[in-house]
């Protein structure tokens, strides 16, 4: 059996790479062990990956009201929504680690309405879940339900922009046909 391409499109190796994008992806082997593929997929075009991970790491790291495990609960939620598998798997297992919980990836994956979280988590979903899939009907009321739940405005904003950023993500990955690395399955359960 032969292992399927981690992406479409061409890999460069890590010798080839320019230095500050093979320093960084060296730094997340030597912190995680393994290589995850979304770095290698990206290194394709080096300007890209620069910009596409100073902005998730502004948005996934930013201080604030919304954990880390929140914020990745944003993204298996709208990642299932948009079918990216790569996004799910990846951030599932992150999500599992931030959240020390075995099973709460995949309870927001398949339906996070029943999964065991908060009112407060739920409605910060079921906004993102609107980004995602119909941003052009964000309303007033939106804002107003998210306020009920101690949200202020830079709270909405990162719930947003998380979800809008991983909607990118999601299609790059699905039209690379990114595959997860398979660490990622286990990681955290």
């Amino acid at each position: 059996m032969t292992e399927a391409p981690v992406s479409r499109f061409a890999v460069p190796s890590l010798a080839d790479m320019p230095e500050d994008i093979r320093v960084r992806i060296e730094a997340v082997q030597e912190k995680s062990g393994f290589v995850p593929n979304v770095f290698l997929t990206l290194a394709h075009r080096p300007d890209e990956f620069r910009a596409f991970f100073a902005y998730h790491d502004a948005l996934m790291d930013r201080p604030g009201n919304l954990t880390k495990a929140e914020r990745e609960m944003i993204v298996v939620a709208t990642s299932n929504a948009n079918e990216c598998q790569y996004c799910v798997v990846a951030h599932g297992a992150i999500l599992r680690i931030r959240a020390k919980n075995p099973l709460i990836a995949d309870q927001v994956a398949v339906n996070y309405r029943k999964a065991d979280i908060t009112p407060r988590q739920k409605a910060m979903l079921d906004f993102a879940m609107l980004v995602s899939t119909r941003a052009q009907e964000v309303g007033d009321e939106d804002f107003a339900a998210l306020r009920e739940h101690g949200f202020d405005d830079d709270d909405i904003w990162d719930i947003a922009a998380i979800a809008a950023f991983f909607g990118m993500s999601n299609r790059l990955a699905n039209v690379t046909s990114m595959r997860p690395n398979d660490e990622f399955y286990g990681m955290g359960r």
